[in-house]
């Protein structure tokens, strides 16, 4: 895929970004959400459990003192939460196998960004300069190769800073 600024423009493959409305041009390393997908597994194999059980407790009341057989949603109801767990756990894997990427990002002043990656750091710290420099100098021409970033689910990885706060009450991230 091709980076190319051009006539105050940056293509980054088939998208368009006018120089002037790009906020932020930056490289960091686009790590899965690990701890996310464990806890989430953990959370839904519970409640799958404790829904499955909860209907076959019911299911054994209603039961109870007649003679209708129940066995066919018992055993619906349990290979449907069999079939859930097998999701959750392939679900769970898919982004404890997921790797992290190093990227460049490219934040416009709407809400879109543009990643991309490449096998050597350097040629994205070299491109940074390159649109920073782009954006000064409108005029300035620009063709660089980059691998188009591949990831299954944008949801599985982190993206944006990490900001600590420590103290206070009713933080909402704005400066007053």
């Amino acid at each position: 895929m091709d980076v190319v600024i051009s006539k105050r423009l940056l293509w980054v493959g088939g998208a368009v970004y006018p120089l002037h409305n790009i906020a932020r041009v930056h490289t960091f390393m686009l790590h899965p959400r690990r701890a996310e997908a464990v806890r989430r597994f953990v959370k839904r194999t519970a409640l799958t459990l404790i829904v499955a059980m909860a209907f076959t407790f019911f299911t054994g009341l209603a039961s109870f003192g007649t003679q209708s057989d129940l066995g066919g949603l018992l055993t619906f109801i349990w290979l449907a939460a069999i079939g859930a767990l097998i999701w959750f756990l392939i679900d769970m894997i898919m982004v404890l196998s997921a790797k992290s990427h190093y990227v460049l990002a490219v934040e416009s002043n709407g809400r879109s960004t543009a990643l991309v990656t490449a096998p050597n750091p350097d040629t994205l710290h070299r491109l940074v300069q390159s649109i920073a420099h782009a954006i000064e100098h409108p005029d300035t021409e620009l063709q660089v190769r980059v691998e188009r970033l591949m990831i299954g689910s944008p949801n599985n990885y982190y993206f944006g800073d990490t900001v600590n706060m420590y103290g206070g009450q009713g933080n909402v991230g704005m400066a007053a």
